[in-house]
């Protein structure tokens, strides 16, 4: 696609600068609520945020574009989804929470 910007006129030129952002900021939008759709309220994730240790904690909330995270020591994050990655515990994996084993009969 060529398009001769010298044949526009200010107002030309600034409309089309006015859709070229708002089709980015859709996209971005699109990328972002596409990453979240691999996450759900209550998932365990692990996330590195810059100058700290990784932090690992709970989904709480889902925001326009970023995930609300608790961690583990009671902190509240708001992370974009890009940044999280799925955390699998081995006690979860083995006895899974909200499930209750009874003893069998003999």
């Amino acid at each position: 696609m060529n398009i001769d910007l010298s044949k526009l006129d200010e107002a030309e030129l600034v409309e089309l600068n006015r859709q070229i952002v708002a089709r980015l900021r859709y996209l971005q939008e699109a990328r972002t609520h596409h990453q979240m759709l691999s996450y759900s309220v209550g998932d365990r994730v692990r996330f590195h945020p810059p100058g700290h240790d990784p932090k690992t904690g709970v989904i709480v909330k889902y925001n326009r574009k970023t995930v609300t995270v608790v961690t583990d020591d009671h902190h509240q994050w708001n992370v974009a989804p890009v940044f999280l990655s799925h955390v699998v515990d081995a006690d979860a994996t083995s006895n899974p929470p909200n499930i209750v084993r009874l003893p069998t009969k003999p």
